[in-house]
């Protein structure tokens, strides 16, 4: 059995000005492209569907599109999860109409899918609350999900019945996960785990979240799973938010984030971008391909010496988006920005890098480094003002703050 694992695809967002629905469309054909040449049996898209609770009519428009190509009238399952970003309820809201495709929503962790078969041969034959098991039309073998999509911690325990429990999320997560498994997934099937949460392997440093994501790791939010926490029967992990594809471990079995299509922020300049192929059989251990990416602008980070040096990379590098730190010896005028602009299409955000500034304008006031997060940025006018460190619940609240502002 092969399965095409995706993710993040974010659909409807915008870089500042900019918008990506016109890259967006063209990842998404190519991901449908490879779905059909490589003959996938199922598709499985890890939350993270749309940017916003209530994206744009275009962005629904491509989504459904997209979801019904992949399905190929009935005959390929399409699963997909709600992330952080997604609404729950509208994400399961078209599921009748879904079914009959071929693609089955999942909104919450206790999500239980209905019954049905279509002529294509597609059949539901078991669902449970966090768990569905497929006949597929190309395969004799039952394909076993778990479906865990993103909910915070409290909304987890509470989906899940235990709401008053005082158990870590990760033991709670543990306990469900194994009772489904042990009830529902032997060594006749292909057994995967989908979800959208933050998974580690215990004991290593947290990779760090997008810059512009909704955090998971915050106030009120899900702590981190580890992958000792998943069950032994699981032969694969569809893992979605981390926008770089990364296999988080290979231990119960491989655990992969797959990664956004497209590159969201300049934090993500120069990355590759990935979808995943997973071959698996009953009792074996998944072989996964990783599939770059090749639609799409990429982000580009730009430190040029003069505005000559600026002019000649731009010109030279059209086909991308940039974020250009210009160092001069003074000020940009007017006509200097209009050059800039004439000369690419793609530039997002000119970064001023004056050399002695603070000359020029007749101050001794510290120069504010640019370049820096919003985050660095913030401590430094904290610790300025207050004359301390901001405390780490300051900090999880103002990144939380600043990743809903970016929505």
């Amino acid at each position: 059995m092969k399965l095409l694992h995706t993710s993040d695809w974010h659909l409807g967002k915008r870089l500042d000005d900019f918008s990506r629905m016109e890259e967006q469309q063209s990842v998404l054909l190519e991901i449908c492209e490879l779905a059909e040449r490589e003959q996938v049996d199922a598709v499985l898209v890890a939350g993270d569907l749309f940017d916003t609770f209530n994206p744009p009519t275009e962005a629904v428009d491509l989504f459904y599109k997209s979801l019904k190509r992949l399905s190929n009238n009935g005959r390929r399952p399409v699963i997909a999860i709600a992330g952080n970003h997604d609404s729950p309820d509208r994400i399961e809201s078209p599921d009748p109409l879904a079914r009959e495709c071929g693609i089955i929503f999942a909104g919450y962790p206790n999500s239980n899918v209905a019954p049905f078969e279509l002529e294509s041969g597609l059949k539901v034959l078991q669902s449970s609350e966090g768990f569905l098991e497929l006949r597929l039309p190309e395969s004799e073998i039952p394909l076993r999900l778990l479906l865990t999509p993103y909910a915070n911690e409290y909304r987890l325990k509470t989906c899940l019945g235990l709401e008053n429990s005082e158990e870590e999320l990760r033991t709670v997560l543990q306990q469900k996960w194994h009772q489904l498994a042990d009830q529902f997934c032997d060594e006749n099937g292909v057994n995967v785990l989908v979800s959208h949460l933050f998974v580690v392997r215990k004991g290593e440093e947290l990779p760090e979240e997008p810059v512009d994501e909704k955090p998971i790791l915050h106030v009120g939010g899900a702590q981190a799973i580890f992958t000792e926490n998943i069950p032994g029967q699981v032969q694969y992990t569809a893992l979605g938010h981390l926008h770089r594809m990364h296999r988080v471990d290979s231990n119960p079995c491989p655990v992969y984030y797959s990664g956004s299509p497209l590159s969201y922020s300049f934090s993500e300049a120069n990355q590759k971008k990935y979808v995943l192929l997973a071959d698996v059989e009953p009792a074996g251990t998944a072989a996964v391909r990783e599939v770059e990416l090749t639609r799409g602008k990429k982000l580009w980070r730009k430190r040029a010496e003069g505005l000559e040096d600026a002019l000649q990379w731009l010109v030279e590098n059209q086909d991308c988006l940039v974020e250009l730190t210009l160092v001069t010896d003074t000020f940009l005028t007017a006509l200097e920005r209009r050059q800039l602009s004439a000369a690419h299409s793609g530039i997002v955000a000119i970064i001023p890098e004056v050399i002695h500034a603070e000359d020029l304008v007749g101050t001794n006031q510290k120069k504010i480094d640019l370049t820096r997060s919003m985050e660095e940025l913030f401590c430094d006018y904290f610790k300025h003002e207050k004359g301390q460190e901001p405390n780490k619940e300051l900090m999880n609240l103002f990144t939380e703050i600043l990743a809903e502002d970016e929505q």
